[in-house]
């Protein structure tokens, strides 16, 4: 158990925010990966088998049954902090949603996850137990088994495709500017699809060089990504170069990234 933020239990027992039943709570978000800056908020996470009613609640919904998550804002050494609260029953409908026998009877990604369901099990391999850890290694495990990362690489590659193929097609048209703005959409989604293909999912774009670094993949080293990612390349006088470049690389990303 890790003791370093063991204190937020307590926080969460003085403000009346931990359910009786709760299974488990961790730290996520940048605080997790080491990562806090001076404005960063405490993203904690409570899973419990009985749902928590209390009326500070807030509602997220999500696409699961019951179709809402409790949140719970509270304040600890001038810093703000949100809770999120999960059932265990939630969790299982999500690794259900993301199993392997999901992905081979239907690979569509669509809409099978919200966002808020996506950043859950995406930040489930980087969080922090302050409570529960037995709970959350053997969540971590069922990660690992599931399609998740493999869901979610596809989703990335198809967006990347797509503008990709836009941004093509805005050159060909003579729309330059918007070719540019489709190529850069293009080169986010294929950075995407790489990191996930190293266990470092979405988190905000803020963070993207921090998961570069952190993962540091073969395929496109730091300097190439940032150089991209800066426009440092890029010509007013011949946009083209710059547009058909990015593009390049990633149709050559979609052909070597592993799904």
């Amino acid at each position: 158990m890790n003791q370093k933020f063991s204190e937020y239990v307590d926080v969460l027992r003085e403000h009346s925010l931990l359910p009786s039943s709760t299974r488990c709570v961790f730290v996520t978000g940048s605080l997790a990966r080491g990562w806090v800056h001076e404005t960063s908020d405490i993203d904690l996470v409570v899973v419990s088998a009985e749902p928590f009613a209390d009326d500070r609640l807030a509602e997220i919904t999500v696409v699961l049954e019951p179709d809402s998550l409790g949140l719970a804002a509270f304040t600890h050494e001038g810093r703000r902090g949100e809770v999120k609260y999960w059932l265990d029953t939630q969790v299982d409908q999500l690794f259900g949603k993301v199993s392997r026998k999901a992905f081979d009877e239907d690979q569509r990604i669509g809409s099978r996850l919200t966002e808020v369901e996506e950043f859950f099990l995406g930040r489930l391999g980087t969080c922090i137990p302050i409570l529960g850890e037995d709970w959350l290694l053997r969540r971590q495990q069922d990660l690992q088994e599931s399609a998740f990362q493999r869901f979610m690489i596809m989703q990335a590659l198809n967006n990347s495709d797509r503008a990709a193929d836009a941004a093509f097609g805005l050159m060909a048209s003579g729309e330059a500017d918007g070719a540019v703005l489709a190529a850069r959409q293009a080169f986010g989604w294929s950075m995407e699809a790489l990191l996930i293909s190293h266990g470092e999912y979405s988190v905000d774009m803020k963070w993207r060089p921090r998961r570069m670094r952190a993962a540091a993949p073969s395929l496109v080293s730091y300097e190439q990504y940032w150089s991209i990612e800066t426009m440092r390349e890029y010509s007013t006088n011949n946009p083209g170069e710059w547009v058909e470049t990015v593009v390049e690389l990633c149709k050559e990303l979609s052909m070597e990234i592993e799904v």
